[in-house]
């Protein structure tokens, strides 16, 4: 497991490209029949990806949390951004679908993830999975993709039209820590999280999906008064800490999972800033 440490605003002056990159960027999360994992220290925050293409893959634990088995300390939102799957808690078959989010509780102690047809039109599933520590055990859950809380946000004429499902949070899936749900633009658009916000509360992540190979979004991060971009491909990751602002602008339509943790689940608990605010 790649271990990422914790940073303070007080270093992104210094940062060059690379630098950010290596901070806040987590690419190469999907590769064939393995679990790959990165430790944020962010909140404490694991990101994983799962590509099962010829084979069941079963999530290990790892030594950097020191378990006996991943779950026994923790909960996690997963989502397939890929094709069809399944994914196995303790026996229990679940189907997860493009863009259904499965919430694994504390507790469960064998997860496996295998792909329905991974040399179909859509290929592999390709599971996404973010976790924290949990002080208790709430059951594990399915939501169905668009079947969450649904919000409808931002104009077209401010090219920031999207679709937000929230699958875990407050008012829906119960969890300790995790809220998580996808965004999606809406043809035309390409701004997301704008105007752009912070919560000292908690820290985010976002796995960027859907777009075109030849597509990239420019993701801005850092105080609002200090901000820095870095420019991201289809299905990469960016550990957004929470002191930095988070938004982007696609150069084709994408979606976006978007999960957090931390101090508490509100997910209107937000410090806006305006662009004319933002340097």
């Amino acid at each position: 497991m790649e271990q990422r440490y914790a940073t303070s605003p007080e270093q992104i002056p210094g940062m060059d490209t690379a630098e950010l990159r290596r901070r806040y960027l987590v690419p190469g999360l999907f590769a064939d029949d393995e679990a790959r994992a990165v430790y944020t220290h962010h909140d404490r925050v694991v990101l994983a990806g799962v590509r099962p293409v010829r084979t069941t893959v079963t999530l290990p634990t790892f030594p950097e949390i020191r378990s006996e088995f991943f779950f026994e300390h923790r909960e996690a939102g997963i989502v397939n951004v890929g094709g069809a799957g399944t994914i196995t808690v303790d026996g229990t078959n679940y189907d997860v679908g493009h863009a259904s989010c499965l919430y694994v509780g504390r507790g469960a102690r064998e997860v496996t993830f295998s792909s329905a047809d991974a040399s179909g039109e859509q290929g592999p599933a390709r599971f996404y999975l973010v976790s924290a520590p949990a002080h208790t055990a709430y059951p594990t859950t399915l939501v169905e993709a668009g079947t969450g809380t649904v919000r409808e946000l931002g104009d077209p004429l401010t090219s920031n039209r999207r679709t937000l499902n929230q699958y875990i949070h407050e008012n829906g899936v119960r969890s300790c820590q995790v809220v998580m749900g996808v965004t999606t633009l809406h043809p035309g658009s390409m701004w997301n999280t704008m105007p752009a916000h912070t919560h000292d509360r908690r820290m985010e992540a976002y796995l960027y999906f859907g777009l075109p190979e030849e597509a990239r979004v420019i993701h801005i991060l850092g105080r609002p008064d200090e901000t820095r971009h870095m420019v991201v491909a289809d299905e990469e990751a960016i550990i957004s800490p929470s002191w930095s602002v988070h938004s982007g602008v696609g150069t084709a339509s994408y979606s976006f999972v978007w999960a957090m943790a931390g101090e508490n689940q509100s997910f209107d608990d937000m410090d806006g800033f305006p662009i004319t605010e933002m340097r």
